[in-house]
């Protein structure tokens, strides 16, 4: 299919007219070789409640955004390189059904379609894609990925210290590494984690431990290797990089394991052929 589509008038006309209806807001989507091979309209599990999206799929790309007016108006472009994802099926709950996570090392999100055989499509062609593009380039799939984060109205409380309660004056925070929902105690503390982002990101007490552990870990390993260099070295003297000696005595309670989070009738427009 995509060879078959491949600079074709159609599949160009295809591709403007998503260009078109994300304005000047989105990013240009025509390239070389690049195939718009399905669309739809599927639920996005978001912080505050499941809300619906626009997903185009390329053979390089996932595309999605909010929905304006269908058809006619989209907005909030984000764009997925499909290298990067992989996918994980998950069982139904009451609030949502046919749902699937697409992992990213930036982003993790849940998703549903409308009906069992749109998901078994949607897997089906993006599994298709991700697998055709690791073979071209030889890459390995991905292996890290960013937590998906914990709706808001799956708690009432913190997920950490299990005991603040959230209200109007309480806000909620997510945890950018485990993507737990907790209080403003529990998540004091900001991290480094470049895979995220160029800026230190608020993270919970517990994982703050555990990365800066890995850090001290790292840098021990770093101080082995380096030391016969050093004492060869006349006159060395290493500086101190150990700036911080911060303890955390809160509680680092786990969320129970088995505890469902992750939380739909949406029309859908079928794969192009």
């Amino acid at each position: 299919m995509m060879d078959h589509l491949a600079n074709t008038e159609i599949n160009s006309q295809r591709i403007a007219a998503v260009e078109n209806c994300f304005g000047a807001s989105g990013q240009p989507l025509a390239l070389p070789g690049r195939v718009l091979l399905g669309e739809g309209i599927l639920t996005k599990e978001c912080r505050k409640k499941p809300k619906p999206r626009i997903f185009f799929l390329f053979n390089d790309i996932l595309v999605y955004g909010s929905i304006v007016i269908n058809k006619r108006k989209y907005n909030s472009q984000h764009i997925i390189p499909l290298e990067d994802v992989t996918l994980e099926t998950l069982p139904d709950t009451l609030q949502m059904k046919n749902r699937w996570m697409i992992k990213t090392s930036k982003k993790s999100f849940v998703v549903s379609a409308a009906s069992l055989t749109e998901r078994k499509e949607w897997i089906s062609h993006l599994e298709e894609c991700i697998k055709h593009l690791l073979t071209k380039t030889g890459r390995q799939p991905c292996t890290e990925h960013a937590a998906p984060w914990i709706p808001d109205k799956a708690t009432d409380i913190c997920m950490r210290c299990t005991q603040t309660k959230f209200s109007t004056l309480t806000r909620r925070h997510h945890c950018r590494k485990c993507g737990f929902v907790v209080c403003a105690d529990c998540s004091r503390q900001r991290f480094l984690m470049p895979r995220l982002s160029p800026k230190p990101l608020r993270v919970c007490n517990l994982c703050y431990r555990q990365l800066l552990a890995e850090k001290n870990k790292e840098g021990e390993v770093d101080r082995r290797q380096t030391e016969p260099i050093r004492s060869a070295i006349q006159g060395y003297e290493p500086s101190s990089g150990d700036d911080s000696d911060k303890s955390d005595d809160e509680k680092a309670e786990q969320w129970p394991a088995d505890t469902e989070f992750y939380t739909s009738a949406v029309s859908w427009s079928s794969f192009h052929s």
